[in-house]
């Protein structure tokens, strides 16, 4: 029997656990990696080193291939209409990715279908960014380059017109939006397959410090069923009204007059899911295999009634396998997932994931294992 080949292009962690979870279904792998250290490349049989950004090698890596997937959204859209019109299954599509690599094109989609998002247009210069502060009360406002940011990289918080021009330096459309007084931060992540076999996980709660995915709580506590639902939902339509197949992240703000507002959308596994791979019994990394092969999908259903996951970032701490010893110790049920990242500080390395009955007892482990592997505690 001849099991399909997976064509992953982009070497991070997502593609790491993706091809975790296709290991028992006996699904082969192939990786496009920037540089054979790269997480992913560590423990995928058949790497190719080379430029997603070179349509020649992108069609080269794709012979053999039965399917392409990512777990980054920087391939340039026309390479991958060039790979659909070779006959090579791309998913998501470049009709669907699209909307997660252009903040424009995204925000104008979903205004196009009725879904909330926070006030915003593209704006020119400083000046038209301070006549847009005006437009919805005010600065402060955000200001984001509408292509290549993630983790807070290409936002920024501009409280006046001359505090508004570097995002105008980097030579690419600004998007301004206005600052949301929101409660807090939540993702509605769900699967879709070509056929349209849809799945959703509970609602989360996402912690950011410094703009960064810090803390994941599942699913998100004292959440009202109604928002929580119509968040859900959401979630599926918009995956539905744009095409997509695979995992969809859809990022939310919580209001503070009890709506929910679309912050960003992501189409790949993202750092809201990890809580999926113990907490789940089908976790984001498997049913993104699924959808891509247009398998039927698992069942999204959480395990435990709380799980948390909280994002180990590198510190002054290199050697964080000399930690295993008192983290597995103190908490044998704890869950420690490691990516093969040199530690740097700030940088994600891995991640854990705790669960239980008791909110506070599962974040306290959580926040403990984390710190302990970074080396904020030592006790």
């Amino acid at each position: 029997m001849t099991f399909p080949v997976v064509g992953m292009v982009g070497g991070g962690q997502l593609a790491r656990m993706t091809h975790e979870a296709g290991i028992p279904l006996g699904i082969k792998f192939k990786l496009l990696s920037d540089t054979p250290q790269d997480s992913a490349a560590q423990v995928v049989s058949e790497v190719v080193v080379g430029d997603y950004r070179d349509l020649d090698t992108l069609r080269a890596f794709a012979r053999g291939c039965d399917v392409i997937t990512f777990d980054h959204e920087h391939v340039p859209t026309e390479h991958l209409r060039a790979l659909e019109a070779d006959g090579i299954p791309v998913r998501p599509g470049p009709d669907a990715l699209v909307h997660a690599q252009d903040k424009g094109v995204m925000r104008a989609k979903l205004t196009e279908i009725g879904a909330p998002c926070p006030r915003h247009r593209i704006v020119s210069d400083p000046a038209d960014a301070a006549a847009f502060a005006e437009e919805v009360g005010g600065f402060p406002v955000i200001l984001k380059t509408v292509r290549g940011g993630y983790d807070g990289k290409g936002v920024w918080v501009v409280r006046s017109e001359a505090d508004a021009a570097d995002p105008f330096r980097a030579g690419v459309a600004v998007l301004a939006e206005e600052k949301v007084d929101f409660v807090r931060e939540l993702a509605a992540n769900i699967v879709r397959s070509p056929h349209g076999q849809a799945v959703a996980y509970p609602v989360v709660e996402s912690i950011q410090v410094d703009g960064v995915c810090d803390t994941v709580i599942a699913p998100a506590p004292e959440l009202d069923e109604r928002l929580a639902g119509e968040a859900q939902q959401l979630a599926l339509r918009i995956a539905a009204e744009l095409g997509v197949v695979g995992h969809l992240a859809v990022e939310l703000f919580e209001t503070r007059d009890g709506r929910i507002l679309v912050n960003e959308l992501a189409m790949r596994p993202h750092n809201s899911g990890h809580w999926t791979q113990d907490g789940a019994i089908t976790s984001q990394f498997a049913n993104h295999v699924r959808a891509v092969l247009d398998l039927p999908l698992g069942d999204p259903r959480p395990r435990a009634t709380w799980t948390v996951m909280s994002n180990v970032l590198g510190g002054d701490f290199p050697d964080m396998y000399q930690a295993y010893l008192h983290c597995m110790a103190r908490d044998p049920q704890l869950k420690i997932h490691m990516y093969g990242k040199d530690v740097k500080p700030g940088r994600k390395v891995g991640h854990v994931n705790t669960y239980g009955d008791d909110l506070a007892d599962v974040r306290e482990r959580a926040r403990h294992a984390a710190d302990y592997l970074r080396g904020t505690i030592t006790e």
